[in-house]
């Protein structure tokens, strides 16, 4: 509930500070008096766009902020979700800067405006003229039915298998899209990915080929190297094996005179064996390299390939073409899989379609239970308010489509008079007719649901005498188990409130200025006796305002 609303530079508004209590509160003034300032200055906390020529002085900025006690609210999931500190006494602030920048906070954590809106839905429900035309609006006709039908787990559980539902049409969707495009590329596909697996792809390989063919293209080239290679190590004169050979035989007679001589000519032996291993790899590499016309076509005809795939594809490395040959197969083997793949998620789609239609047919059932008791009660308490004669046709059928909140097709049909014709209510009733459905509606949703703090904004308007006293007292038994505002001008709703304060301007240095205050027992006569009278103030007026309160 709401237990202290504070305001500064809002509108007429310097400085306001007002603590609230529980059960009903009734705020009255005069035409004027900045009733409508109370409320806008509380529509902005609650999230409500805020306007730069709302500030009283432009070069400061306006501050309204309000606490809430929200204990029995369930909404610490709320709190949690957005990353915010929980308490049981909340305090939501709004500030607007002289510049126009808004910033909202809950509990002294900076929110966006989304997020103080969301909040401020599930704190206060501001009742207007505006609200009043909700009831002429089916999705709000479904929610008492379905407040009444005590549908709420119901209703998150359909909305959990919806979302689901779309998901995988979506899914079906983006498969069938996917069939429809990647067939026209399939074939284009299916050719790149054929040449790639006729490329000898492996990691190394162009640096292997091309070696293979520098060594090919070259034989003539490296067998005269080879030979010169061996004839310098064998020549008879000046050979490289036969001088190690003859240094061999010094340093073996070198070695007898001294262990320093022995190390020496283990080196020099060493030498030797490398030299002759050496001479022998070049005759073996003679023997073994011949000129083969035919290999070095092949390798230059893998090589052009390799060169031609690169071009192709814009890459400079064999590994990117191994990357292009993977995903080339994915999309392949994904076309030829894709008519599996729908048909596995077609099934899918009609076992959530069916999962969803029962849960829809579910709601549909309980709402028709409630349908008689809700339209009785509807009736029952119009009589109470002059509307004798009102009557509902309320009625539900099956739609072709899943909505948000089910199945369902609403009828909501009304007739104020008997014997008249029905119609939809924002054809046929009043204004004042549909401010008396909606109080009616609204007191019997308290009854089912944990409404929220409850502000109706002169929802009396154009009714008077006993039908406002029965307004009032609906007002006065909602108020047993929720906080409820009254914004009103008629005594008769005033006189039944647990708490009554006056909105009302004052002028200090030729400034006007919106004050309010709680008024004490003999305020609340002089007030209502006002309301009753007008500023003249009779003793029966005064009578009739006390008669009002007792």
């Amino acid at each position: 509930m709401l237990t202290n609303l504070s305001i500064k530079n809002y509108a007429l508004i310097d400085n306001l500070n007002v603590p609230f209590y529980d059960g009903f509160t009734c705020i009255t003034g005069e035409t004027g008096a900045g009733k409508s300032i109370l409320l806008g200055g509380l529509s902005l906390v609650l999230g409500k766009r805020a306007d730069l020529s709302s500030l009283r002085d432009k070069n400061k900025k306006c501050i309204i902020e309000a606490e809430f006690q929200i204990g029995k609210y369930k909404l610490r999931p709320f709190f949690e979700k957005n990353d915010l500190d929980y308490d049981d006494l909340t305090i939501v602030r709004r500030e607007i800067q002289p510049s126009g920048k808004s910033r909202a906070f809950i509990n002294d954590s900076p929110v966006t405006l989304d997020v103080l809106t969301k909040l401020g839905d599930s704190l206060i429900d501001v009742h207007s003229q505006h609200q009043t035309m909700r009831l002429t609006d089916s999705a709000f006709q479904l929610k008492v039915i379905d407040a009444l039908a005590d549908n709420g787990v119901l209703l998150e559980e359909y909305g959990a298998r919806l979302a689901k539902f779309k998901q995988v049409v979506k899914e079906l969707d983006a498969l069938v899209d996917f069939q429809k495009n990647a067939i026209k590329e399939h074939d284009y596909n299916s050719f790149l990915l054929q040449e790639l697996e006729a490329a000898p792809l492996k990691p190394g390989i162009l640096e292997e080929l091309e070696e293979q063919y520098e060594q090919l293209n070259n034989v003539e080239n490296i067998l005269e190297l080879l030979a010169n290679g061996y004839q310098l190590l064998n020549d008879e004169q000046v050979g490289v094996v036969n001088l190690l050979a003859e240094l061999k035989q010094v340093s073996n007679k070198l070695s007898a005179y001294g262990t320093q001589y022995v190390e020496l000519n283990g080196r020099i032996q060493s030498l030797f064996i490398e030299a002759d291993d050496i001479s022998g790899e070049f005759q073996r590499q003679q023997e073994g390299t011949e000129a083969d016309p035919r290999a070095l076509e092949e390798i230059n005809a893998k090589l052009q390939q390799l060169y031609d795939l690169q071009k192709k594809h814009g890459v400079q490395e064999i590994p990117e073409l191994l990357e292009i040959k993977a995903d080339l197969a994915q999309k392949v083997e994904a076309v030829a899989n894709i008519d599996s793949d729908i048909q596995a998620k077609e099934k899918e789609v009609a076992k959530e379609r069916s999962e969803l239609s029962n849960l829809a047919k579910k709601l549909s059932e309980r709402r028709q239970k409630v349908v008689p008791q809700l339209k009785k009660q509807l009736e029952d308490s119009l009589k109470t308010l002059g509307m004798a004669s009102a009557s509902f046709k309320i009625g539900l059928s099956p739609a072709d489509d899943f909505k948000s909140n089910g199945t369902d097709e609403l009828t909501f049909l009304f007739s104020a008079n008997k014997g008249g014709s029905y119609g939809e209510l924002k054809k046929v009733a009043s204004g004042g007719e549909l401010s008396r459905i909606m109080l009616t509606i609204k007191s019997i949703l308290a009854k089912y649901e944990n409404l929220p703090t409850m502000m109706f904004d002169e929802i009396d308007t154009g009714v008077s005498g006993e039908i406002s006293n029965r307004m009032g007292e609906i007002m006065q038994a909602m108020s047993k188990t929720m906080q409820v505002f009254s914004i009103t001008h008629l005594p008769q709703v005033a006189s039944k409130g647990d708490h009554h304060y006056k909105v009302y301007k004052v002028e200090e240095a030729s400034v006007t200025h919106t004050k309010m205050k709680k008024l004490d027992a003999e305020e609340r006569v002089v007030e209502l006796a006002e309301m009753l009278g007008g500023k003249d103030i009779s003793d029966s007026a005064i009578a009739h305002a006390r008669q009002l309160l007792n």
